[in-house]
This record gives structure tokens, sequence and C-alpha cells, in this order.
């Protein structure tokens, strides 16, 4: 049996309540408090009680070991299983990923997802010895802005795209993240002081990063047919896929890879029964703003170099044919590693309900896409209402 129609002969699976922390500079903040505030947030937009929950999975990076049964633990010890989700910046997304296989294959009913992450500052996936460091660490490959700037520069070469245009991603999404409560960063930004702000790995700068930050996410999920027992609106998590970056003689590699997330895109949107026309909210993993322009490419929104000019023309505003970051993203919003997945999927959820407030995309959509990349692959979601 294939992939597809294994999937297809699943139990339905919804989301029914998420629930954030305030993503935040780093700090005093503790994962207990903010693992606990998020699952209580969750839990209450479900209308569900912790003696409801059967499974849990939690996302965390740093400090991985034991941190599901802490975490868990600050709101019941009621025995069931906890497994902890490390998969770099993708973990609390496959948290989810794997709470919809064990749903639908009906182990399980209701299950909750948690991501939570403390963060220290400085930049990620530097060397701190040169002992154990592989070639790849030694050239200064594994460095994410190098990764992403020396594809950006093939971009531009290729097909004219200018700094300024990489430069709108962050000028949206802090437009966006100025109207989401639970953002870091509360204000707008103009064109000039983004493309003017000191340079990281030309042609991406310093306010073109996304920002390490402390937070912490939670989701209720459980199968479509229980649904009716909570009183949040169910949202389906209608496809998925999950993969890693194939080799390529003249690409990137890494996370930003040339031609993996178009053919992931390609999967989940047979699995949902959707395309790219039918997305009417999208989360994109926007680390640095050429993955945005990246990511519109490749999952469909316009042609292969074409997603500069669409960032930078206004369609993938929150008026526009595919909002993109609605809620700020991780420039915007703040990226706390481990719990950036659920925040993606939260933003989808009170879209799809109608529940964004100011940020909320027009026009009742019904489709809503997330995609988030990490070290050990990505995960692109497709919900429905």
């Amino acid at each position: 049996m294939g992939t597809l129609e294994a999937w297809r002969n699943m139990r339905e699976v919804c989301i029914v309540g998420v629930g954030l922390h305030e993503f935040m500079k780093p700090g005093d903040s503790s994962v207990a408090k903010m693992g606990r505030t998020a699952i209580l947030a969750a839990l209450d937009d479900a209308g569900a009680e912790f003696k409801d929950i059967e499974a849990g999975f939690s996302g965390r990076v740093q400090d991985v070991t034991g941190t599901g049964q802490f975490v868990f633990g600050e709101v019941g010890q009621t025995g069931i299983l906890i497994d902890n989700v490390e998969k770099a910046c993708a973990s609390a997304s496959t948290a989810v990923r794997m709470a919809a296989w064990v749903i639908g294959a009906g182990l399980y009913d209701v299950v909750l997802c948690t991501g939570v992450e403390k963060m220290s500052r400085g930049l990620l996936g530097g060397v701190y010895d040169e002992s154990k460091a592989n070639y790849a660490q030694l050239m200064g490959m594994i460095l994410m802005p190098g990764e992403y700037a020396m594809r950006a520069r093939r971009h531009m070469s290729e097909y004219g795209t200018t700094r300024e245009m990489f430069a709108q991603v962050s000028v949206k999404n802090h437009k966006n993240s100025a109207l989401n409560p639970y953002a870091r960063y509360q204000q707008e930004m103009t064109l000039e002081e983004i493309v003017n702000s000191r340079i990281i790995a030309d042609p991406v700068t310093l306010y073109q990063c996304s920002n390490n930050s402390d937070g912490a996410t939670a989701a209720v999920v459980c199968a479509k047919e229980v649904a009716h027992r909570f009183r949040g609106k169910p949202i389906t998590i209608a496809g998925w896929a999950s993969g890693t970056p194939e080799y390529s003689p003249v690409g990137v590699g890494g996370d930003v890879a040339e031609g993996f997330i178009a053919r992931l895109g390609r999967e989940a949107y047979e699995r949902a029964g959707v395309g790219p026309e039918d997305i009417a909210a999208c989360q994109v993993h926007d680390a640095f703003t050429p993955g945005e322009v990246f990511a519109v490419e490749e999952l469909g929104f316009c042609p292969l170099g074409e997603g500069a000019r669409f960032i930078w023309e206004g369609k993938a505003d929150i008026g526009g044919e595919h909002p993109v970051n609605t809620d700020g993203g991780l420039l915007g919003r703040g990226h706390p590693i481990g719990a950036t997945g659920i925040a993606q999927i939260a933003e989808i959820v009170h879209q799809l309900r109608g529940e964004a407030g100011p940020r909320q995309v027009p026009g009742d959509p019904k489709v809503g896409l997330t995609h988030n990349v990490g070290v050990g692959g990505c995960n692109i979601l497709i919900f429905t209402k």
C-alpha cells in the first residue's frame, strides 16, 4: 500500500485547540512557566481538560532530555505516553505530524502537542571545537545566514532580484507582527531601516534575520469523530509531506536546497486533494528573508524566479493573492526554534476560524498551509475548515 492510499484510509484528524505563550527576548522566563501557559491556553481553547489527553508529543531542541515530561508535569501526571521530539526548527510541527499519524491509525483519540524553547543570544551553528567539526563546518558552510545568502546571490544573478525585494519580506512581516499580541516585535520597520542595517551575509542584513527568542506553543489534536466532545471549532489536517534535501551537484544544499520543497509541496497537495491556487493563508519558514522568496516559488504560488517580485507587489500581503506569514513569521513573531512549528499552525487555525482579528485574511479562507524547515528536514501541513 502506498503512502497516499494509507493516508486516505486513516481516520480524519483535526485540531480543536491552540495556545501560545508570548514570544520574547531570551531572559529569565522558565520552560515550566512558558509550557504551562501554552498548554492551559490550548486546553481552554479546545474546551478540554488535561484528563482528556491520552498521549503527548513535545518539541524542544536544546536540552531535550525529559522536557516533555517536565512540561506536561506542570499540568498533570496521568501516566500517559509522552515522547520528546527533536528536529531542529521543525520539532513542533513534527510533533503534530506524529500526532496525526497515531490518531489516524486509531491508537489514540486525543493527543496534546507542545513546543517550547529557551534560547541564548548569538549565532547558531558556529564551530566551537575544531577537533569535532566536519569539513562543511570548517569551510563555513553550516552557518545558516551564509547558506541563504549564497542562494540569494544566485537568485539575484539569474532572475534580477534586488536587495530591496528581499528586504521587503521583512517590511511585510514586521507590519503583520505589529498586529500580533504574541509577537516579539510590535513595531513596523521601513525598507530603508532593513536594507541599511548591518550586513550579516551579503545581501542578508541584520533585520533580515530571525531572532533567538523564548516562547512556547501547544495544540490539542483529536480524531474528527470525537471532535464534538470539545468546544473548539475543529480544523482538519487534510494533508502532509515530510522529507529531507537531496544531493545536487549545483545546489546550495542543506535547509535551502533547491527542489525538495517543491517535491514535498506536490506530495502534500496530492494528499489533501487541493492545489496551490486553493491556499488562502500560508505560514512559511522565513528564518531569513530569502527563505520566504524561495518558499512561495517552490510551493507553487508563482513561477520560479518570480517570488521576490510576488512579495514586492503585495501579493503575499494579508489582502493579497496568497497571504504569507500573517502573524509576522519568524522575522516578526520571533523564533524559539522548538516552538515555531505550532506557532505557524496556531495562526492557520485562527485564520480558518476567522479569529485572527486585525490580521484576518478577507474572504472566508478555507484552506491553509504551513511550511516548517529544520536541519532534520521539512514538514508541510495543509489544513481545511
